[in-house]
Parts: C-alpha cells; structure tokens; sequence
C-alpha cells in the first residue's frame, strides 16, 4: 500500500500564501497520476489540480487558475501544493491523491492521505 502524508496546512490570512507537500511512500511514486482534493465542512470533495505521471501535464480547477500550482519531484517521493492569493474560499480539508487515472470528467484514485487543515480567514 502506498502511504501518503500531507503536511504544511494552518493558518493564512487573505492574500497570504502556503505550500503544501505530501510525501509517499513506496516503490512506485513516479508511476502515479496525482492530485490534490479540498474539501470543506457540509460541501463536497472537490479536485483542485493534478498531474500527470511525467509531471508533464497539470490540470487545475477555475476557482484556482492563476493561484495555485501543483509539482511533483518523483525522485524525492513527494507532490506539491503552492497556493498563492489564498481567498477564504479556500478554506478546507486539503487531501493529496496518487494512483490516480482519468474516467471520463473525473479522475479515479486508489490511495488517500489523511488531510491537512488550511483555513484562511482575516
């Protein structure tokens, strides 16, 4: 099983920036598409950006084109997260995804981290 570990949730004020990493264990890391997913208390998990095996191709929701921007090193087992302009919108429950392919409109992952909290509030 691929273990997954987020880190580098807290507190920002608008505006403000983070950088989230996720460290995965395993023997395969650079095999894997993977994303990152936010979710918010009472919404649904929504995908927030992703990339691909290569790191070659990245994809990004609206609400955080411009901000946001995902990287992978596959040599060091980790993805990243750097997110820019933080609006309170962002607020949520930021989880990273590997093992992750495309079906249709939506992309499928098999391995799940245990989340980290980024609140953005004034």
């Amino acid at each position: 099983q691929v273990q997954l570990i987020e880190s580098g949730g807290g507190l920002a004020q608008p505006g403000e920036s983070l950088r989230l990493s996720c460290a995965a264990s395993g023997r395969t890391f650079s095999v894997y598409g993977m994303a990152w997913f936010r979710q918010a208390p009472g919404k649904e998990r929504e995908r927030v950006a992703s990339i691909s095996r290569s790191g070659g191709t990245a994809y990004y929701a609206d609400s955080v084109k411009g901000r946001f921007t995902i990287s992978r090193d596959n040599a060091k087992s980790t993805v990243l997260l750097q997110m820019n302009s933080l609006k309170p919108e962002d607020t949520a429950v930021y989880y990273c995804a590997a093992g992750c392919v495309v079906a249709g409109d939506t992309l499928r992952c098999n391995y799940w981290g245990q989340g980290t909290q980024v609140t953005v509030s004034s």
